[in-house]
């Protein structure tokens, strides 16, 4: 799964320069486990880490060079995310 990871990741940095890597790790993870958390409620079966790579691939390509413009409110990731705080990659 790191190396998944790592790949997404470096994906979203050369779509956005404006992340740090921190951050991007960061969206990378929360597409993934969205990904996985509302396929699972909706009730279809696990299709496996290929079909949860290829949806946060389709993430990043339509969304990756905005994230950075995306005013996260929930508490649990604002400090994540909208950290300016962070170095550049």
């Amino acid at each position: 799964m790191e190396d998944i990871f790592e790949r997404l990741t470096n994906q979203l940095l050369a779509k956005n320069d404006t992340l740090s890597y921190a951050q991007a790790r960061t969206w990378v993870e929360l597409f993934w486990e969205d990904f996985e958390s509302t396929y699972a409620k909706a009730g279809y079966e696990y299709k496996g880490k290929e079909a949860a790579e290829q949806v946060v691939k389709m993430y990043i390509n339509h969304y990756g060079d905005k994230l950075h413009e995306v005013a996260v409110k929930n508490p649990k990731y604002k400090h994540l995310l909208n950290n300016d705080d962070y170095l550049k990659h």
